[in-house]
């Protein structure tokens, strides 16, 4: 079943983002259409008022707009048409000519103004739009596109920073393919912004080392731990505030039975045959970067994860969502409805049932996995 869905899940081409970034002008014929229409108007309203000549002295700014929203080629022929409405009518008339000549040279100059103006402000947008995409290929690199495909789940879902001007922000996610199976990490990094972005890193960079490395969830969670320790270190030589991290990490073996491994974070719920079931409660353990304030060594909890059922992880920014009126969003009373979809469509209608729930205001980071299992394989 999973190796028809592994083409799916590949991303389709044509992701980039630089399409996605492209600076928009408008089209040729659009500006055609505004700059006739303004002239139009303009002449009108000169024939009825009997200062047609005086009036079309407005249309100098004209080209001014056009720098501020078109190419330069565009802002040229607008420049280009003004002038030679200001200019003709002053060459034809012998009345006032010094002041008329000004006009003209005014709409000359304010047009070759506007063609200059329309090209820095192509090159300013280009290189914007350069710097934004080497960012987000960037960015891209430390949380991988969803869908991803192991050959025990397919995990999909959704993910959506608080800032919406940036690709990543203090929620984490990643998997692995192992040998010991497929390692799933969900987590969450105190606080917001860049600072909270570098514990990211750090740990998403741990998970993709320690995963390939560490037998057992347990060592790979400490090696977690160390990883949130060393960089708090360095937060503090730099004098900035130590975080710690929640996360929940998942190992699915061949067998039925998965380890779950819960530090602070917000436990999954198991989706099978109609049901949602809660998993985990009660194993929380302390987050990634606390340690050392409990004396009890973190364990694993087992639990059945059946071929086909899906189990959803997520982070505060579903769990702790408030309505208008202050209510959380209930999450497990949401998830009943939703219990017999793909885990594309689960996740996706989920994040547009709280954003509904929210009157489409986000207060957190969000994230949101639904972990579909594959048919449980039999050893050979």
């Amino acid at each position: 079943m999973f190796d028809s869905m592994r083409a799916a899940a590949a991303p389709a081409d044509g992701h980039g983002d630089g399409d996605d970034l492209a600076v928009r002008t408008p089209p040729t014929r659009a500006v055609v259409l505004v700059t006739v229409v303004a002239t139009v108007v303009t002449v009108v309203l000169g024939v009825l008022t009997g200062t047609a000549v005086l009036l079309l002295g407005l249309l100098v700014f004209l080209p001014a707009f056009a720098s501020a929203l078109c190419t330069p080629r565009q802002t040229a022929l607008v420049s280009t048409w003004v002038s030679a409405l200001v200019v003709v009518p002053v060459a034809l008339s012998g009345e006032r000519v010094a002041d008329r000549v000004v006009l003209a040279l005014f709409a000359v100059g304010f047009g070759v103004l506007a063609v200059y103006a329309s090209r820095l402000r192509i090159a300013r947008e280009g290189a914007l739009v350069r710097l934004w995409s080497t960012a987000a290929a960037m960015q891209r690199q430390i949380l991988r596109p969803l869908p991803l495909l192991t050959d025990d789940v397919l995990v999909d879902g959704v993910y959506e920073p608080v800032q919406q001007d940036k690709l990543v922000g203090g929620d984490i996610y990643d998997v692995a393919a192992t040998p010991w199976g497929t390692r799933v990490l969900i987590g969450d990094v105190q606080g917001k912004g860049l600072a909270a972005v570098g514990m990211a890193i750090d740990v998403v960079g741990a998970f993709r080392e320690a995963a390939h490395r560490e037998p057992t969830v347990t060592a790979l969670i400490d090696s977690l731990e160390a990883a949130v320790v060393r960089h708090n270190d360095y937060a503090e030589q730099r004098g900035e505030p130590q975080r710690f991290v929640t996360a929940a990490v998942l190992g699915v073996e061949t067998g039925a039975d998965v380890q779950l491994v819960i530090c602070g974070h917000v436990p999954p719920y198991l989706l099978h045959e109609g049901r949602v079931t809660a998993v985990g409660a009660g194993t929380e353990q302390a987050p990634l970067g606390l340690a050392d304030l409990v004396d009890e060594a973190r364990t694993v909890s087992w639990f059945t994860f059946p071929a086909g059922a899906t189990l959803l992880l997520c982070t505060d920014g579903l769990t702790e969502a408030r309505a208008p009126d202050g209510a959380f969003y209930p999450l497990e009373a949401r998830l009943g409805g939703h219990v017999d979809i793909t885990a594309g469509r689960l996740t996706r209608s989920l994040v547009d049932d709280v954003h509904g729930f929210t009157a489409g205001a986000q207060q957190d980071d969000l994230a949101v996995l639904a972990v579909r299992r594959a048919p449980v394989r039999v050893p050979e």
